[in-house]
């Protein structure tokens, strides 16, 4: 009775489908839930005054358990289905876009619907699946969903998709020029030099102080506060471990490099912007690592899952089954060091949910999972819990000494950047130039390659000051002169814009066509956007979204199986 188990993790399949659309997600999440089902009359409420009925409810659900089965390749789990607010709140979102596509008369031929369909399956071919009627066979009928659902689904799909085309046609409307003005905006570079003080060429003018250290804990208890911590055991099922099963599953995937090229024919350069890819080339092996990846991570997660549905079946279970278990079948078991909320184990690689699940443990509550990590599928257990605590000054002396050192090395470091930039102006104002006043004072100027805003990385600096305080200050700084002293946290920093750089106008003609098309395509995102978010606050208003009660739940809905 492995439904019990937290099973949170979703495997994000790449769908391949004719139309590739980037907003739709901002409102739709694919990690959603539903009540359980209970019977009795209910209030649908409204949909701008129209009142929602029972089955319209029921075949919108479907059709948004659907769409999170052809985005992510499972169906809401159940514990994510007990909450039904995320559910809910998309399966009104979907009325309200259906809706909104009978206003327009927007309508979406058999003959269209047909063809998205088959190529909406068509990712499931290495199950076996050749057509949409095997995938309703498959797939669909034991969830009690049938062909006309999969119909409505993709027929109200491909709606949205021109919806987005309308309701985001001002976007569209970009013109060369603006896009010309944008990218110059973007690309004109300037030469910059900057003279950065640290504290760390300051530490050796630090006194420490037996007393003023003692002054200095005193005064940051609170920063010394150890949070509550947890320490769990796990069991770890490595995706090494399944690479060649996974291999073997991508070889069976004979119609994948067909698909991505024709994937490229229908999105052309929209479709390499959302594979992050180059070329169609890159753009496959991008797909077939993915691809590869996605698989590892099913037969981990299913051999997780086998693991642990004995301990699930276990009554009581304890903290010392996980282990029992694992030294009946001779798997090792590993232990974590004490870790906070904020913090998971970073030997793991996992992230932060798996923090937030382990410290939801109790005694009587011990286990979780399969939880995934970066290179592997956890099963964990609480191991015990440590309450919060203060450190004695004695324990930790050497940290407080580093600290207090570093302190007063950065209040050094600053008053120094200060001081320097009021020489810096009076020399300049003398007709003295930066680099000669910097070098009677014995600071570096240091030269910086050419900065932009499209600039995406200095490593030249990027442990001395961030980016994008680094674009802020050059680029409010006119040509020619110093920026005002500002702090970074590592001390600060002055910098001298010396000059605005000429753009290449052969770099500009050949970005501006894939340039155009992605600011387009923005914008057209953008004012989606907009619309769906005036229009769900007018037309929502009379749901119950809006009176925040209790999602409705129908006998009807689809029910999910245990695993």
């Amino acid at each position: 009775m492995f439904g019990t188990i937290r099973k949170h993790q979703k495997w994000l399949w790449i769908v391949i489908i004719t139309v590739i659309v980037i907003s739709f997600v901002i409102y739709f999440s694919p990690y959603s839930n539903l009540n359980d089902t209970r019977g009795g009359r209910v209030n649908l409420g409204s949909i701008n005054g129209e009142r929602v009925g029972q089955e319209q409810y029921i075949h919108a659900q479907r059709e948004v358990y659907m769409r999170h089965y052809f985005m992510t390749g499972t169906w809401p789990d159940d514990e994510a289905r007990r909450g039904g607010e995320e559910i809910q709140r998309e399966t009104y979102q979907w009325l309200l876009l259906i809706q909104k596509q009978k206003q327009l008369g927007i309508h979406v031929s058999t003959d269209v619907v047909a063809q998205a369909a088959r190529a909406m399956v068509s990712q499931f071919q290495r199950a076996g699946i050749t057509s949409p009627d095997m995938f309703v066979q498959r797939v669909l009928q034991p969830r009690g969903f049938g062909l006309g659902d999969l119909e409505r689904f993709v027929r109200h799909y491909l709606g949205v998709q021109e919806l987005i085309s309308t309701a985001g046609l001002a976007g569209k409307l970009t013109t060369p020029q603006e896009a010309r003005d944008l990218f110059k905006r973007e690309h004109e570079e300037l030469a910059t030099a900057a003279v950065f003080f640290s504290a760390s060429s300051y530490l050796s003018n630090v006194t420490v102080l037996p007393e003023a250290v003692t002054q200095f804990y005193s005064n940051r208890l609170a920063t010394y506060r150890v949070p509550d911590r947890v320490q769990v055991s796990y069991v770890k099922f490595d995706l090494a471990d399944y690479a060649a099963a996974a291999g073997q599953e991508l070889t069976r995937m004979t119609n994948l490099d067909l698909e991505i090229d024709e994937a490229f024919r229908q999105g052309g350069t929209n479709f390499l912007l959302e594979v992050g890819a180059q070329s169609v080339a890159e753009a496959k092996l991008k797909i077939r690592d993915a691809r590869r990846r996605q698989f590892e991570y099913q037969f981990a997660r299913s051999n997780a899952v086998h693991f642990a549905n004995p301990l699930f079946d276990m009554d009581p279970v304890t903290a010392d089954s996980l282990e029992n278990l694992a030294k009946e079948k001779g798997i090792p078991v590993g232990i974590t060091a004490p870790f906070d909320r904020e913090t998971p184990p970073a030997e793991l690689g996992v992230a932060l949910d798996f923090a937030q699940k382990a410290f939801a443990r109790t005694p009587s509550d011990p286990l979780v999972g399969p939880i995934p990590g970066s290179n592997a599928v956890y099963i964990i257990a609480l191991k015990k819990k440590i309450p919060s605590e203060i450190p004695p000054l004695d324990q930790i002396r050497v940290q407080v000494v580093e600290e207090y050192r570093h302190s007063q090395a950065l209040g050094l470091a600053r008053q120094a950047g200060v001081d320097f930039y009021q020489l810096l102006t009076n020399g300049m104002s003398q007709g003295k130039t930066p680099a000669d006043i910097c070098a009677a004072a014995r600071h570096r100027l240091v030269d910086l390659p050419p900065l932009s805003l499209a600039t995406r990385q200095a490593p030249e600096v990027e442990n001395l000051i961030n980016l994008n305080q680094l674009k802020q200050i050059a680029f409010s700084t006119p040509p020619g002169k110093v920026s005002n002293f500002q702090m970074t946290p590592n001390g600060g920093v002055i910098v001298h814009v010396k000059a605005k750089l000429p753009l290449d106008e052969s770099k500009i003609a050949a970005s501006m066509p894939a340039f155009l098309n992605a600011v387009r395509q923005s914008r057209q995102n953008e004012a989606f956007n907009d619309w769906f978010r005036r229009e769900a606050e007018k037309g929502l208003r009379d749901t119950p979204l809006a009176r925040q009660q209790p999602p409705p739940a129908m006998n009807q809905a689809p029910s999910e199986k245990k695993s």
